[in-house]
């Protein structure tokens, strides 16, 4: 099993604008009230198709979807959040804690990855039921998967629940490894919403904040199996996480392999970290602030990995 593909899902935002219902547990939403709801989807738009553009001059195949127009969805450029796709041909559907969000899922996606684009999609599983006890797994951004080690790092919240990834490991015969996280917000330390946001797993790398970590035994757990994957641990800092340097995605480009990054990411890294990471592979970054101010995402949400086989 690959950790990467070169194939990968974006969708095309018409509608973004920092989402209410994600605010309350998302504390990397900001508004931006120096611009008006135009000129703030117009600014996603460029970023959004200044990164597309620059994932395919590194020769990405990158599947462009529109937002469907009859639906308030602001965070459909987060796809990553509402499915995932797996090796062995499975497609999967998540519990969504927004209920705007759950609007995202659409079945044209699966149709056309398998008629037009060649895909094949040999099995469903569907963990949205949870929804109705309000449990909630945001498929890789609240689960960052190591595929070649066959494991799931999962920092519990309100938007990952324990049950809901003890569920996932069983149908998907992985190996979870669970966890608290915590970031500072006004002098209270607050669950982090996603695991994606302080941590990164590529071939050979993890890129982590271990300082979100609080537990001594917890954070041992997971620096011992990232150890014992012979990963090398490339740390963060709450500051850097906070630019949304841990929100890093390793994808196969044309010729080598690409860790893909925002600019204000890119920026936030020391000199050292980014030799350690290039040693991995080739550091490409495109601006996205006005994304990250409203969405409290960056470059790895806005990023599905196809890994379905071709016909």
């Amino acid at each position: 099993m690959n950790q990467s593909t070169s194939n990968v899902i974006m969708v095309r935002p018409d509608s973004f604008r920092m989402n209410e219902e994600t605010a309350e547990n998302n504390h990397y939403q900001q508004s931006i009230a120096a611009l008006s709801s135009e000129e703030i989807i117009d600014q996603a738009r460029e970023e959004f198709e200044g990164l597309v553009s620059i994932l395919e001059d590194h020769g990405v195949n990158v599947l462009v979807w529109d937002e469907l127009p009859d639906f308030d969805t602001p965070d459909c450029l987060f796809p990553n959040n509402w499915f995932s796709t797996h090796g062995d041909g499975t497609f999967v559907l998540y519990p969504m804690f927004a209920t705007n969000r759950r609007l995202e899922r659409r079945d044209d996606i699966v149709v056309d990855l398998e008629h037009l684009h060649g895909f094949k999609v040999e099995d469903m599983l569907d963990f949205t039921e949870f929804e109705e006890h309000n449990k909630f797994l945001e498929g890789t951004g609240s689960m960052v998967l190591d595929r070649v080690h066959n494991k799931a790092y999962a920092a519990l919240s309100e938007r990952t629940d324990r049950r809901a990834l003890e569920h996932f490991c069983s149908a998907m015969d992985v190996e979870g490894i669970a966890f608290e996280a915590f970031q500072s917000v006004n002098e209270q330390r607050l669950p982090i919403y996603h695991t994606n946001v302080m941590m990164s797993i590529g071939s050979g790398f993890v890129a982590i904040c271990l300082d979100c970590i609080d537990d001594a035994e917890e954070r041992a757990l997971v620096v011992d199996s990232l150890a014992e994957d012979g990963l090398e641990i490339i740390e963060l800092t709450e500051i850097q996480i906070g630019a949304f340097a841990g929100n890093m995605l390793e994808i196969q480009g044309e010729f080598e392999l690409l860790i893909v990054m925002s600019t204000s990411a890119f920026n936030a890294l020391t000199l050292p970290q980014k030799e350690q990471l290039s040693r991995h592979g080739r550091l490409v970054h495109s601006q996205l602030s006005t994304i990250e101010t409203c969405g409290g995402g960056s470059a790895r949400c806005m990023i599905a990995e196809n890994h379905l086989p071709n016909h």
